[in-house]
């Protein structure tokens, strides 16, 4: 997927469907004139609705419809017939949106699996018809309530990429390069910071038909949380991985402070991060001797870790193996 394909934050205006009037109808027919009040009640009005869709997996298809109104309930009839509802709008989204109230910043609801809907904004009531409100002192009610209006407000909707694992390393720490050797997934490499400029998502397949998802997350610098580099816009991405893989180069002038860094991003950003699974991949070890790794090992981060290359394809199966025991301790 390009970067300017994937969309995981957009701001919609969306308005509910009016409901309709109840009706102040009265009975007349050839047999009887002076009939009582019959008057139907309103249709409901269009609700706007948020829908899983496991196929989406960007919020693409909303950057250029921005307003979004659901129709209007029907007024009442006679003989008591209800107004028909108003249409509901249905917004199709990827799993792992968050919807917010743009202006307040309110939580409102969260989608996590396929057909899963929430109601973002109702529709109005339609209004009751006269002959709701007949009575031994009133039988002959000359009114009716008029339908409620319904609501309209600016939204933010927010993805946050569902995966197994979330890799988390400064830029250039080999992230990319391990996911295309792991899974089929192709993001873009380079010799540069900040090749990757949005998440990539690749599916590792483990023994006996088993595999789980790894997401690739735009490479974190010191002060992301703060808003520098590219870190911060992603950063949410990682709040709903299981596990979090480190992944720090074996050339870096020190593991372990290199590792706190990473470490301080998440916890400033989010404290409840530092919650989930830790694993350290020490990469391009292809670059480190039998001696120089020896040393490293004596001074590497309290938390499950493995040495790998993925240009020599070595430790891999170990880290795999890490992994799928890591995450199946978090199921």
């Amino acid at each position: 997927m390009t970067e300017s394909n994937f969309v995981d934050y957009i701001k919609i205006f969306c308005a509910s469907g009016n409901g309709g009037a109840g009706s102040a109808h009265f009975l007349r027919t050839r047999g009887n004139p002076r009939g009582g009040p019959d008057g139907g009640d309103g249709g409901k009005g269009g609700d706007i609705i948020l829908r899983g869709n496991r196929q989406l997996w960007t919020l693409l298809h909303l950057r250029y419809t921005k307003h979004l109104k659901a129709g209007h309930g029907d007024g009442g009839a006679r003989n008591q017939r209800t107004g028909a509802s108003g249409k509901d709008v249905i917004i199709e989204v990827p799993l792992g949106t968050v919807a917010r109230n743009a202006e307040t910043g309110e939580h409102l609801c969260e989608i996590t699996h396929h057909d899963e809907t929430a109601v973002l904004i109702p529709g109005g009531r339609g209004g009751l018809g006269n002959d709701h409100f007949k009575s031994s002192t009133n039988q002959s009610p000359r009114y009716a309530q008029p339908g409620e209006p319904g609501m309209e407000d600016w939204f933010v909707l927010e993805l946050k990429i569902l995966a197994d694992v979330g890799l988390v390393g400064f830029p250039n720490a080999g992230k990319s390069t391990l996911l295309s050797v792991i899974s089929a997934a192709k993001p873009t490499i380079a010799d540069y910071p900040f090749t990757t400029l949005v998440p990539n998502l690749g599916i590792v397949k483990y023994h006996d038909n088993r595999s789980f998802v790894v997401a690739d997350i735009p490479g974190i610098i010191e002060g992301a949380h703060e808003g520098k580099g590219i870190g911060l816009r992603f950063l949410r991405h990682i709040e709903r991985n299981s596990v979090l893989l480190f992944m720090v180069p074996v050339d870096c002038k020190n593991i372990r402070a290199e590792y706190q860094v990473l470490l301080n991003e998440l916890k400033q950003y989010n404290p409840e991060l530092l919650d989930k699974p830790r694993l350290l991949a020490v990469t391009k070890s292809d670059l480190a001797d039998e001696e120089i790794t020896r040393e490293l090992k004596k001074d590497l981060p309290d938390i499950p870790w493995c040495f790998i290359s993925s240009h020599k394809k070595t430790g891999l199966m170990k880290l795999k193996g890490m992994l799928w025991e890591e995450l199946n301790k978090s199921y």
